[in-house]
Formats: C-alpha cells, structure tokens, sequence
C-alpha cells in the first residue's frame, strides 16, 4: 500500500498493483485496473517513487524471511553425549 494525498480530501492508502496508470492532466489522475480514478496532489514522479519503494520493500522483507540472522537464531548442533553413549 502507498499513502497518496488527495487534492480535496484526506490521504488515503492505495493498494498500488491495483494502478493501471498514472497521468498528468495537469493534476496526477490515477486509473485503477476497475476504472476507478483518483485525483491526487502527488506528482507523477512521486507516486512512480512511492511505489518503486514498497516494492523493494517487499523485496527486503521476503530476503529477511528467507535469511534469519545466525546471532538472533543460533544453529542447531549435535553435541556429544558426555557419556560416551552413541
């Protein structure tokens, strides 16, 4: 999701693959892939931003997931039995 700023409104969170596209007309129109237009106070370039950066973000999350650090996670090991049993 993205916060975009609504020209006579409040902000309001976008759910960001859901945009078709986004114009300059000279105010930033967004097309939903339904139809549905919003017209937002953020330019073209910012939303362009806004959504490059929650994607990657995405990204960084799901690597996080994958790759737990070893110091907050310690390793599972086989320690020998003290009494010599196999």
């Amino acid at each position: 999701m993205i916060i975009v700023h609504r020209l006579n409104g409040p902000p309001i969170a976008l759910n960001s693959d859901l945009i078709e596209r986004a114009e300059a007309t000279p105010d930033t129109v967004l097309t939903l892939v339904d139809g549905t237009k919003y017209v937002v106070a953020d330019s073209v370039e910012e939303i362009v931003k806004k959504v490059r950066e929650f994607r990657s973000s995405v990204l960084v999350l799901a690597q996080q997931m994958e790759m737990p650090d070893l110091d907050e996670h310690p390793a599972l090991r086989v320690l020998p039995d003290p009494e010599g049993r196999a």
